[in-house]
């Protein structure tokens, strides 16, 4: 039992160590063109149409990824997109971020003939608030594979990019309080 355990504990360990390489090798780098639209037709281009600001980026390209992908959405919402005229943060009188944050489902291969159906469904089901930060993203998924260092397809992958488009931040896999803690460090410029 105790090898086993061993065992687990080091393969846990050896695939933290792998996907902190791989995050740290996406550090500094600039965040490769991506054109997207939103469910009512916008095209975004990113990561020129966001530039100036920090941005944090989600993308899916599985539904056990877009699954993930879903459990950011409230606490970012609340966090970064939710800012009704007049509403100031409690504890600066102002408001403590001015950030960019956007989730990018991306259908890719024979998945590109869905697109069209999931931002009919999204304009129905989500919170009209939410739909501007809903990214639909349609192409090839070989190029962001490569350059963004993804591992696995069932998770999703997240990036803050500077007010220039650069990497500053990279997390993958399901919302935790300690990963937000993180990106709001980085977007405040305390990284």
């Amino acid at each position: 039992m105790d090898r086993i355990v061993r065992q687990l504990l080091f393969t846990l360990i050896v695939t933290c160590l792998i996907y902190k390489i791989s995050f740290a090798q996406v550090l500094g780098r600039q965040f490769p063109e991506m054109n997207t639209s939103t469910a009512d037709g916008k095209v975004v281009d990113l990561p020129e149409d966001a530039k100036g600001r920090y941005t944090l980026l989600g993308l899916a390209f599985s539904k056990k990824s877009e699954d993930d992908l879903n459990t950011w959405m409230e606490p970012v919402f609340w966090k970064f997109i939710d800012k009704p005229e007049g509403k100031i943060d409690r504890l600066f009188g102002n408001y403590k971020y001015d950030v960019n944050a956007y989730f990018v489902p991306m259908f890719t291969g024979i998945k590109t003939a869905a697109t069209k159906t999931a931002k009919k469904k999204a304009l129905k089901k989500m919170d009209p608030r939410l739909i501007p930060s809903i990214l639909f993203y349609k192409g090839k998924l070989k190029p962001y594979k490569e350059s963004l260092d993804f591992q696995q397809k069932d998770i999703p992958y997240f990036f803050v990019l500077d007010e220039h488009g650069k990497i500053v931040y990279a997390t993958s896999g399901r919302y935790s309080d300690a990963k937000m803690a993180k990106v709001e460090e980085v977007v405040s410029g305390n990284p």
